[in-house]
């Protein structure tokens, strides 16, 4: 399970970033406990030339990250939530991915946001953004307040939790994707 191709995506145009230290804690129990690596990018790793109407426009390091997040058999997913959204460069990077490109492909979804009252991206935005490329969102998504989420500190118990339990999921959805691909 190890060789397949695991993406987390981050919506974060700095770092370092929270939400990128939530999808390096998700990539960290993935691996402790499943022995599958995520290679993590950004919108960082794609830089300026993302900014193209179309893919014929992007620069090198932009298509790298569209293709990669294309050509990958599972997706971790890390939204930061600015005022009651994703951020619209995020939204930019999946409007460029080909409709079809995701069908069937395991999604694991999480946010962080300044507050409590954010905690809803996830349902009411981020699902059904997936929801269109007909992909395998796992049922329990990881949303975290910045006051509960500090990088490099431990997660607060309900996260931890909540993360490993769509670890399992995320991992049990990929088994048995490549079970069907076998």
């Amino acid at each position: 399970m190890s060789r397949q191709r695991i993406i987390g995506f981050c919506g974060s145009s700095w770092r370092p970033a929270r939400s990128r230290a939530l999808v390096e804690a998700v990539g960290a129990d993935l691996r402790e406990r499943h022995a599958i690596s995520t290679e993590i990018l950004d919108l960082v790793d794609a830089g300026p030339g993302l900014a193209a109407f179309s893919r014929d426009g992007l620069s090198d390091s932009a298509r790298g990250v569209i293709e990669a997040i294309e050509r990958a058999d599972g997706l971790v997913i890390g939204c930061p939530v600015f005022q009651g959204s994703y951020p619209g460069l995020f939204k930019h990077v999946f409007d460029l991915i080909e409709p079809s490109a995701l069908k069937n492909r395991p999604v694991l979804l999480t946010a962080l946001g300044g507050g409590l009252r954010h905690s809803l991206v996830v349902e009411h935005q981020l699902r059904p953004l997936f929801g269109f490329f007909e992909a395998c969102t796992v049922s329990t998504a990881i949303y975290a307040s910045a006051a509960e989420f500090e990088a490099g500190q431990a997660l607060p118990p309900i996260i931890a939790a909540r993360l490993a339990n769509a670890v399992d999921q995320f991992a049990g959805h990929l088994k048995a994707r490549c079970a069907d691909a076998a």
